[in-house]
């Protein structure tokens, strides 16, 4: 592979694991920033990823739409990094599991919450946003256990597994789910966003969505 693979994605959305760990592996990607939502503001991007979903990255022949399978894809596309965990390697079980857990068992119920206490909540499905709301606290209590006495999630160092964890904890902050989660990740969220290629990858990300808005 020697093309320049072209990332799509919006600001802030989950697509931000996919830029962060592209700074964090080195892998030099083509940023393209749509408005959000594309599949209504950019309907040309379907044409692409016909869900009209962030994020997407193109890399040749290979196409992927989901944010922790691009972040461990960027981890390994040239082989295994000290940002991935290879089979046999201490971790490798939790390794899997965190990565998956993030977007499956924690974005998903912010994702929910947010459709309906936030952009359908005249529909009158604030009592449904708080349920999901109550959901997303208490599946916070395994990775709020996994962290007792470590810094990271798996094998004494940052991973994949924690950019994927780190962004779910990064959108509570956004959409007004932040009481819900304890001071122990709290703290560890201040570790995660405090790395340089998190900062460039925020910046870059700001960058174009306000080169949209000029």
């Amino acid at each position: 592979m020697t093309d320049r693979p072209v990332l799509y994605t919006c600001a802030r959305s989950r697509g931000l694991r996919a830029t962060w760990a592209a700074e964090e592996a080195g892998v030099d990607v083509d940023l393209r920033i749509l408005p959000f939502p594309p599949r209504f503001l950019a309907p040309e991007y379907k044409e692409i990823n016909p869900l009209g979903t962030v994020p997407t990255l193109v890399d040749g022949e290979a196409k992927l739409t989901e944010s922790c399978a691009i972040a461990h894809y960027l981890a390994t596309r040239n082989g295994y990094t000290d940002l991935a965990i290879a089979p046999g390697e201490e971790d490798y079980a939790e390794y899997c599991d965190y990565t998956y857990h993030a977007d499956a068992t924690i974005t998903f119920p912010q994702t929910v919450y947010m459709r309906f206490a936030i952009f359908e909540k005249e529909k009158g499905w604030a009592e449904a946003g708080e349920a999901y709301a109550k959901w997303f606290e208490k599946r916070l209590v395994k990775v709020e256990q996994r962290l007792e006495g470590r810094e990271y999630l798996c094998a004494d160092r940052f991973t994949v597994a924690d950019i994927c964890i780190g962004y779910a904890l990064i959108l509570s902050q956004a959409v007004g789910l932040d009481d819900r989660v304890p001071d122990s990740l709290k703290a560890y969220r201040e570790r995660l966003t405090a790395r340089d290629a998190y900062k460039r990858a925020f910046a870059r990300e700001e960058e174009g969505r306000k080169a949209l808005e000029a």
